[in-house]
C-alpha cells in the first residue's frame, strides 16, 4: 500500500476524528446546579448549560427532562417529577437531588449535573382514621377534656409539612387545644385479618364463622383495667387472647337479609387511681358481599331483522337486552359476539346495541347469523346466549374490492420521507363515477398516507425501527357512486427492517477507571473478568465482538486474552515477575453491521499484585499508540480476535493467490519469448518491422 495518497489521508483523518469522539471524558460539575419545583407542566424551562459549556448538547437521561441540542436549554417532559415519590426517604431532608448526564462541547465531554427537586405544598394532611366516635354525657362538667390520639400526617417538608388543627361545626360547644406530650386516653388499634377497604371489612355472604380483625388497646400507662365489649345483639363476638381481642362472626351472614353491619365496640377504662372513666364507643363496619348465583336472562332468545345491502358503515341494527337478578358487579351485564361472528358486526359492551361497520353485500352472503353472549361481572362469571338472524335485502350494485385483504410490506428504517411503501391496488367493476375509487387510512396514522394518483402507500415521516418495528393500518376504499357511496376495507402490515444505526453500549465495566487486582498465583486459563455490551439493533447488526488493540511496536505480549465472542478475559499464560504491575487493555467493541460496523471503546485495568487489596484509578488511561492503527484496523477488517482456523484459511488463500500470480508471470514470459522468435524469422521483409526491430533489439 502506498503512503501519502489522498485516499489514505482522508481515511486517516476520518477515523482519527472517530477515535476522539468515542474517547469521552467524564466531568463532575459540582458548580453547575439547577433547581425546579416538583409537579411542573410539560415544556417548562428548567435551566440551561449554555452558560457553562459550548454546544452541541445531548442529554442522556431524558425521563423527566429533555434538552435542545443547539441552545442547551432543558425543559420538563410529560412525566411530572413528584418529590415524595422520587426521594421517599428524603422528603423531610433538606434537598432531593436527581443526577443527569449529558454530552457537551465539540470534544464530546460527558458531564454530570444535579437537579434539585423543590417541594411544593401538594400533599394535604391526612388522618389514619376518618371517623372518631366520642360518647359524652349530657351533664358533663364544662371544661372537661377529651383526648384525641389520632394526629394528622403530612408528606411535605418544611413549612409545607407543618400541620395545624382547628375545629369546625361545633357551634362553640367544643373547643380544640393541641398539646405535645399530654397523657392520652386508651384507644383501639385495629389489625384487619379479612379483606377490607377504607376501614371497612368486606366479607362474602354464606361464609362459615370467620375471623375479621384483631383489636388491641393502646394508650397511656396511667390507665389500667381497660377492656372491650360488643354492645347490642349482632352476629359477631369478641374473644380475649393474650391481651388482644379477636373479632369474628358468630354465624354466616346473608346479603339478602342485611348488606351492611355496624359493630358497636365499647372501650371501658379505669384510671390508675381507680376511678372509672367514661366508656368510649367505636364502630366497625362490615360490608357483606353478594355471591353470584344468577345468570343473565335475555328478554327473547331469538332476534330477526332485514337490512338492505350497501348500508351505511356503522349503521345500528338492533338492541339486545338481558337482566340479572344479582346486585352490584354480580348483576352488571356486558355483551359480546362469539368468536365466529364477522368482524364487520360490533356490539356495545354496555348497552347491547348491535351495529355493522361495513356495507353488506347480498351477492356474497344473503343471511348473517350471530350469537350474542351476555356475561355478568361476578366471580366466577355466568353467561347466557341469544341468536340474531340478519336477512340481507338485495340492491343492484357492487362495492370496490381490494386485490388482497391484507397487504404486507417491508421497508428499511432509513427510508426517505414520502418514499413509496408499496402498491395498494383496488378494483371496482362499475363504470364512471361508480368505478372511481379512493383509498385512505382509516385509523389516522401519522406515519403513512395513500397516494391515490399512483395507487401507492407512502411514508410521511422518518421511521425508527428501535421505536416501532411494525405498523398495523386499515385502509378504506370508497367509490363516488350515487345515491350512496360504497366502501370496503383492507388491512396493511408494515415491517420496518433494521439498519446498523446504533453502536454497541458497554454495560460492564461501568467506568474506564474501574480496576481489578489479580494474584500472581492465578493459574493459566482462569477467567479474570468479563466485558458485557448490548446493541439496540437486531440480527447481524447486533452481533457484538470484542478485540484488544495494542500499541505498536509490541515488545512484550500481554498475559491476558479477550474472547472475541463472549467478552471473557482470561489468563492466557502463567504470570511471572515481569508481569507484576498495572495492565491496561484497550478494548474495541464492534457490531456486525453492514456495510460498515460501529464501534465503542473502553479500558480494562488489571493490577497484578501480591496484595489483593482493591485498586482504583484516579483517571482513565490515555491511548498513546499510533493514531492510524485503528484506521488500518477499521478499514481492512473487523476489530475482533481472529480464530486460529480463520488465520490458516487466510494464509492458504494468500499462498494460492501468490502461486497464481507467479504462474501468470511465467505464462507472460513464455508468450513474450515465442513472440520474439517469431519476429526474428528471415522471411519477414516489412521495412517497418525491420526498423522497429532495429530500434528495440539493437543489442542483438
Amino acid at each position: 500500500m502506498g503512503h501519502g495518497t489522498p485516499d489514505n489521508m482522508n481515511w486517516a483523518g476520518l477515523l482519527q476524528n472517530l477515535l476522539v469522539l468515542v474517547h469521552l471524558r467524564q466531568i463532575m460539575c459540582d458548580s453547575v446546579r439547577f433547581s425546579i419545583p416538583e409537579e411542573q407542566e410539560p415544556g417548562i424551562l428548567a435551566g440551561s448549560l449554555s452558560k457553562h459549556f459550548p454546544p452541541p448538547y445531548q442529554l442522556l437521561t431524558q425521563e423527566y427532562l429533555w434538552m435542545d441540542k443547539n441552545t442547551g436549554n432543558f425543559y420538563t417532559t410529560e412525566k411530572k417529577m413528584d418529590r415524595e415519590a422520587l426521594c421517599p426517604e428524603e422528603t423531610k431532608a433538606q434537598e432531593c437531588i436527581i443526577l443527569h448526564y449529558a454530552v457537551v462541547g465539540p470534544t464530546g465531554d460527558l458531564i454530570v449535573f444535579p437537579v434539585i427537586i423543590e417541594d411544593i405544598n401538594d400533599n394535604a394532611p391526612h388522618f389514619e382514621n376518618s371517623e372518631i366516635h366520642l360518647r359524652v354525657s349530657e351533664d358533663v362538667t364544662v371544661g372537661t377534656s377529651f383526648i384525641l390520639d389520632d394526629r394528622a400526617q403530612d408528606r411535605d417538608t418544611g413549612r409545607n409539612g407543618d400541620v395545624q388543627y382547628h375545629l369546625e361545626g361545633s357551634d362553640e360547644v367544643f373547643s380544640l387545644k393541641v398539646e405535645d406530650g399530654a397523657n392520652q386516653e386508651p384507644t383501639i388499634k385495629i389489625g384487619f385479618i379479612a379483606e377490607h377497604q377504607n376501614q371497612t371489612v368486606v366479607l362474602p355472604e354464606n361464609q362459615h364463622p370467620t375471623a375479621l380483625a384483631v383489636l388491641e388497646i393502646e394508650g397511656d400507662s396511667s390507665f389500667e383495667g381497660s377492656s372491650l365489649a360488643i354492645e347490642g345483639e349482632v352476629p359477631f363476638i369478641l374473644s380475649l387472647q393474650n391481651g388482644k381481642y379477636l373479632l369474628s362472626t358468630s354465624k354466616p351472614l346473608d346479603y339478602e337479609m342485611k348488606s351492611e353491619h355496624h359493630i358497636p365496640v365499647v372501650l371501658h377504662t379505669r384510671s390508675a387511681k381507680g376511678s372509672v372513666m367514661k366508656p368510649s364507643r367505636y364502630v366497625i363496619r362490615v360490608f357483606v358481599a353478594d355471591v353470584n348465583d344468577n345468570a343473565p336472562h335475555f328478554l327473547q332468545s331469538h332476534y330477526q331483522l332485514e337490512v338492505e345491502e350497501n348500508n351505511q358503515p356503522g349503521m345500528s341494527l338492533l338492541q339486545v337486552s338481558a337482566s340479572d337478578a344479582d346486585s352490584g358487579y354480580n348483576g352488571r351485564v356486558t355483551y359480546r359476539l362469539d368468536k365466529h361472528a364477522s368482524t364487520i358486526f360490533n356490539i356495545d359492551h354496555v348497552t347491547g346495541q348491535l351495529s355493522v361497520s361495513a356495507s353488506l353485500d347480498r351477492e356474497q352472503q344473503y343471511v348473517h347469523r350471530l350469537t350474542v353472549i351476555a356475561r355478568d361481572s361476578g366471580s366466577p362469571a355466568l353467561e347466557s346466549v341469544a341468536t340474531v338472524t340478519i336477512n340481507v335485502v338485495d340492491q343492484n350494485d357492487n362495492a370496490p374490492v381490494f386485490l388482497t385483504q391484507h397487504f404486507i410490506f417491508f421497508i428499511p428504517e432509513n427510508v426517505a420521507q414520502f418514499a413509496q411503501v408499496g402498491k395498494v391496488g383496488v378494483m371496482d367493476p362499475d363504470e364512471g363515477k361508480n368505478g372511481n375509487t379512493e383509498v385512505h387510512v382509516v385509523n389516522k396514522s401519522e406515519h403513512f398516507v395513500v397516494d391515490n394518483t399512483q395507487g401507492t402507500l407512502r411514508t410521511t415521516t422518518n421511521l425508527d425501527r428501535e421505536t416501532e418495528d411494525r405498523y398495523e393500518l386499515y385502509l378504506l376504499a370508497s367509490d363516488h357512486g350515487h345515491p350512496v357511496s360504497l366502501t370496503s376495507t383492507a388491512r396493511v402490515t408494515i415491517f420496518v427492517e433494521d439498519i446498523n444505526d446504533n453502536q454497541p453500549k458497554v454495560i460492564l465495566p461501568s467506568s474506564n477507571v474501574s480496576c481489578m487486582t489479580v494474584s500472581p498465583e492465578t493459574t493459566a486459563g482462569t477467567m479474570i473478568t468479563k466485558i458485557y455490551a448490548i446493541d439496540e439493533d437486531s440480527g447481524q447488526n447486533s452481533e457484538i465482538t470484542y478485540n484488544v488493540v495494542v500499541r505498536e511496536p509490541t515488545h512484550n505480549s500481554s498475559p491476558f486474552r479477550v474472547d472475541s465472542r463472549s467478552g471473557n478475559i482470561t489468563l492466557a499464560q502463567r504470570l511471572v515477575g515481569n508481569d507484576l504491575g498495572m495492565h491496561h487493555l484497550f478494548i474495541v467493541v464492534s457490531d456486525g453491521g453492514k456495510p460498515a460496523p460501529l464501534h465503542t471503546t473502553l479500558w480494562i485495568n488489571l493490577l497484578v499484585n501480591e496484595s489483593m487489596e482493591p485498586c482504583h484509578l484516579d483517571s482513565a488511561p490515555t491511548w498513546t499508540g499510533p493514531s492510524d492503527f485503528l484506521v488500518k484496523t477499521n478499514t481492512k477488517a473487523p476489530i475482533c480476535e481472529v480464530e486460529e482456523g480463520a488465520t490458516w484459511s487466510a494464509r492458504l488463500i494468500l499462498l494460492v493467490g501468490l502461486a497464481m500470480m507467479l504462474a501468470s508471470i511465467c505464462l507472460l514470459v513464455v508468450t513474450s519469448v515465442l513472440y520474439l522468435k517469431q519476429r526474428r524469422r528471415p522471411q519477414q521483409k516489412n521495412e517497418i518491422s525491420l526498423r522497429l526491430k532495429d530500434k528495440y533489439y539493437s543489442d542483438d
